[in-house]
């Protein structure tokens, strides 16, 4: 399981940098980091690779998606017991780029828990926290779309959406805000922090970094305590 917070949350996509073999390097390079600076890491990786990331380094790993389909006769879905059995301690849910419905959202969590794993469930807006807070996934990662991938970090371009986010899951303690989309340097990561943020996860900032131990360690530096 996850040492909660802060942490890093690194989501590998399905970058060709990061696919098959080459996964593993990213995951070491971020072990490497999380040992030195003793920062709570968790890697994301393409769901082929959960395993062998899984394997390869000490950091929990997430899947990037589950579905709510039944073990057995479900070809081509992501089941939540499967992906624990390859190695997965979590999950992401509702990202941006594979969104789902509210119902599976409420369906998913309270199987992820009952499997002993955890849950990233991700947000567009602080409307959207304050809906998926009382559901009490271990975090709500706040991601405006327009902004991911796009080198401009939410903390800086709208802090008032991370703060009011924070504000929205308030009231439920167990629930930690992280702040994705856009984040690219440490800067990015501290003013996030100091807008109430728990963590961040980060994508492109990391996996089209010309050296991703570099880029880890920089931004997982405001994350030391």
């Amino acid at each position: 399981m996850v040492q909660i917070t802060p942490i890093l949350v690194i989501n590998f996509k399905n970058y060709l940098e990061v696919s098959g073999a080459k996964a593993l390097g990213l995951a070491r390079a971020a072990e490497n980091v999380s040992t030195d600076l003793n920062v709570n890491i968790a890697l994301v990786p393409p769901i082929p690779s959960i395993a062998t990331i899984s394997d390869g380094v000490s950091l929990p790993v997430f899947s990037q998606h589950v579905d709510s389909a039944k073990i057995g006769g479900s070809t081509g879905s992501i089941v939540p017991e499967v992906c624990k059995e390859a190695g997965a301690v979590g999950t992401l849910i509702n990202h941006s780029e594979m969104r789902v419905s509210e119902d599976l959202i409420r369906e998913v969590i309270p199987r992820i828990r009952g499997l002993g794993m955890q849950s990233i469930v991700c947000a567009a807006t602080p409307d959207e926290v304050s809906k998926f807070a009382p559901l009490t996934p271990d975090f709500i990662a706040i991601e405006p779309p327009e902004l991911i991938g796009s080198g401009t970090a939410v903390s800086k371009a709208r802090p008032e959406v991370i703060t009011d986010s924070v504000k929205a899951a308030a009231q439920h303690p167990s629930v930690s805000i992280l702040c994705g989309a856009g984040i690219v340097t440490g800067e990015d990561v501290t003013s996030a922090i100091n807008l109430g943020a728990k963590g961040i996860l980060v994508a492109s900032g990391i996996v089209k970094a010309s050296n991703w131990e570099d880029k880890v360690r920089e931004l997982a530096q405001p994350l030391v305590r």
